[in-house]
């Protein structure tokens, strides 16, 4: 079988800056296998028809949030409230797994100083790693093509490098073989392209920071997606399907 799995991130991933009210930089992955994410984009595609008349509009969860550009039409609480119904229900029925990986910056720079690792890199790796473990236990013959939002010229090359060095390479607990085995693809797509695996992955990403930010804080949206994180047998995510570092 093979999957997709696209790939978006919420937060500044820079270590120079870090803003006290959001000290986390999180990457989120949402795999698919290829019936399931044709499914999930005629659902996507017919709910932006039904709000927007179009299907054009790109679902952005930060311009959601401040009611931004097209989202301005959800300042009318009835709409807000179907848009959200309807988007939550879509999510929730959709079949996918996600994949994510947090890194608190200010206690990443606390504990590693000088020697703290790019969080875009760390993240990446941890996320790479956890990707080859949920394969496995689906079908060891499984592959999976990797779709990232592009971010521009020179970071997407950043991004290339730290992909390559890791499949190349492998980590402690995945070899290389078994990386270049499964990771058949890595390659990225402009958000004005309209993608609907990387505007899904993009909705889940700010809700699984929050969480981790403020865990005792309900957000329903992060309700919404919990069921989704790759778990062990026990239903535990937190170092599964959901790594917080360090």
């Amino acid at each position: 079988m093979e999957y997709k799995c696209f790939l978006d991130e919420t937060g500044d991933h820079g270590l120079s800056y870090i803003d006290e009210n959001f000290p986390l930089f999180l990457l989120s992955a949402c795999l698919y296998d290829e019936s399931s994410f044709r499914k999930t984009e005629e659902e996507i595609n017919s709910f932006k028809q039904k709000f927007f008349g179009t299907t054009k509009v790109i679902l952005h969860s930060r311009d959601i949030r401040r009611c931004n550009g097209a989202f301005q039409i959800l300042f009318d609480d009835k709409i807000k409230k179907d848009f959200y119904s309807e988007l939550n229900a879509i999510i929730e029925h959709s079949q996918f797994v996600i994949i994510a990986a947090g890194i608190n910056k200010e206690k990443h720079i606390k504990e590693y100083g000088k020697s703290a690792r790019d969080p875009y890199a760390l993240s990446l790796s941890f996320i790479l790693e956890r990707i080859i473990y949920y394969l496995d236990t689906i079908d060891k013959s499984s592959t999976v093509h990797i779709l990232a939002e592009s971010r521009g010229k020179k970071e997407d090359e950043t991004l290339m490098s730290y992909a390559r060095s890791v499949v190349d390479r492998g980590t402690y607990h995945v070899s290389r073989e078994r990386m270049c085995t499964r990771i058949k693809k890595f390659h990225f797509d402009k958000k004005k392209n309209n993608d609907a695996g990387l505007q899904i992955s993009d909705l889940t990403a700010y809700p699984l920071a929050r969480h981790i930010i403020n865990p005792e804080q309900p957000y329903p949206s992060f309700n919404v997606i919990e069921p989704k994180i790759y778990s062990n047998q026990k239903g535990k995510y937190l170092g599964w399907g959901l790594k917080v570092f360090p």
